[in-house]
């Protein structure tokens, strides 16, 4: 009995938060990219550590995750990668991740033991409905291929199977690399660059385009939404929102849903 009180109250609790869901894309599927910032492989390795917390989060909220991009690190780790997470409400849970997260603690990669502070970045976008792709014209973007770098089967690794499509006015670059074909990557790709610029489109209200670009670009000091403190002391804390946990390893394994909700709740006032 007392177990099915307990489901029960999670399962009121769900329907609470995703009644504060109420924006246009909120209940999309989501499109998240972690780029490594300062702090060398420490950093490129903080971002794979993201990357795991992410996919952890997306299996306990019952959402398909499929990485559709991944840039290994040089040493360690990865410079990059971009992740499309399907189920109801993806969007609408993973926008409050959005900004430059830290990690503060004794670094495995200095022979010397010194603690080591890393930044890395989190961009979250809505993945389109097909009737509201955005549209683009041709002229405007320049297509590159390549060889995929992941371990994706003799057949991506000899082939320029990759697409990279970079947007000139406004710069943005998106890659896709873990289709068996050139057309299925380019497919995607221009999946997630339409989104991307239908964020750009709605922020226009609000800001200019570079000024909005200008936000993501010193992934360092001073910019960071949230610190994960590993060392002298045990912390997560979220900057916006003065919401704090100890508990740094049930956060790592996927829990951020106390961020997620504190995030939510200013909207329902």
């Amino acid at each position: 009995m007392a177990a099915l009180l307990a489901a029960l109250r999670e399962k009121i609790k769900a329907l609470d938060l995703q009644l504060k869901l109420s924006g246009a894309h909120d209940q999309t599927d989501a499109i998240l990219t972690i780029n490594s910032g300062a702090g060398g492989t420490d950093a490129q390795d903080w971002a794979e550590m993201l990357l795991r917390m992410y996919l952890r989060f997306a299996e306990q909220q019952g959402f398909a995750a499929e990485v559709i991009d991944i840039s290994a690190g040089e040493e360690a780790g990865l410079k990059s990668a971009t992740v499309l997470l399907r189920g109801a409400y993806a969007y609408g849970y993973l926008k409050a991740e959005k900004g430059v997260h830290r990690l503060v603690r004794i670094s495995p990669f200095n022979a010397n033991g010194k603690r080591q502070t890393s930044f890395a970045s989190v961009d979250v976008v809505p993945q389109l409905a097909m009737n509201e792709t955005v549209e683009i014209n041709p002229a405007d973007l320049r297509v590159d291929t390549f060889r995929s770098s992941g371990a994706g089967g003799q057949h991506i690794n000899k082939t320029d199977s990759a697409v990279r499509i970079t947007h000139l006015p406004t710069g943005l670059v998106v890659q896709c690399q873990n289709r068996r074909s050139q057309i299925q990557n380019r497919d995607t790709a221009l999946r997630v660059l339409q989104a991307r610029l239908l964020t750009l489109q709605e922020a226009q209200h609000k800001a200019k385009i570079s000024e909005i670009q200008g936000e993501q670009k010193d992934i360092a000091w001073g910019n960071q939404i949230r610190s994960y403190v590993f060392h002298p002391y045990s912390l997560v804390k979220d900057h916006r929102l003065n919401v704090e946990t100890a508990n740094v390893q049930k956060v790592m394994d996927g829990d951020i849903m106390l961020f997620i909700e504190a995030y939510l709740k200013p909207k329902e006032q």
